[in-house]
């Protein structure tokens, strides 16, 4: 997790606009990860010193490319559960190349095209942070392990975006 922090706070470093985009189904357990994190984020969004735009894109995430266009950020988050091979809860953030090879559940349209449509269409960064869900099952509720890899992700961008 303290890799991830400096991470997050060495890409963040700067940010102007920020954008966060929470992905994933909360009807499919641990699939609702970045829906979840997207709230938490809007109930703190006060506490941020910059303008910080949160959109709930469900399983549609490119249905909001205009609004993500007309709020221009200089940054761009993107919440969402995605299969890492790892344990239930660990975060990652995910790169061009790895986000080929990661297995991201819902999505109607693969996120790398997305990604790729957003780098060529603003001039901004573009983050994929991605959680590793225990369950998917449909109905499920996430799990305990997805619902605390959130509290912290959701805590280490409040501090890289509330820094001076």
């Amino acid at each position: 997790m303290r890799s991830l922090r400096t991470l997050l706070h060495k890409k963040l470093s700067g940010a102007g606009r920020v954008l966060v985009l929470g992905v994933g189904s909360d009807l499919r357990g641990d699939d609702a990860a970045g829906m979840l994190a997207a709230e938490a984020l809007h109930k703190i969004r006060s506490s941020f010193n910059i303008p910080l735009k949160i959109i709930f894109a469900s399983t549609a995430p490119e249905n909001f490319t205009g609004e993500i266009k007309r709020f221009l950020p200089t940054h761009i988050i993107i919440i969402d559960s995605a299969d890492l091979g790892k344990k239930p809860g660990e975060i990652a953030l995910a790169g061009l190349q790895e986000i080929s090879g990661m297995s991201f559940n819902t999505h109607q349209l693969p996120l790398r095209i997305m990604f790729d449509y957003l780098l060529r269409s603003l001039n901004c960064q573009v983050l994929v942070i991605c959680i590793q869900p225990q369950t998917l099952g449909f109905g499920n509720l996430p799990s305990k392990a997805v619902k605390q890899a959130v509290k912290s992700l959701v805590a280490i961008i409040k501090e890289a975006l509330t820094k001076p």
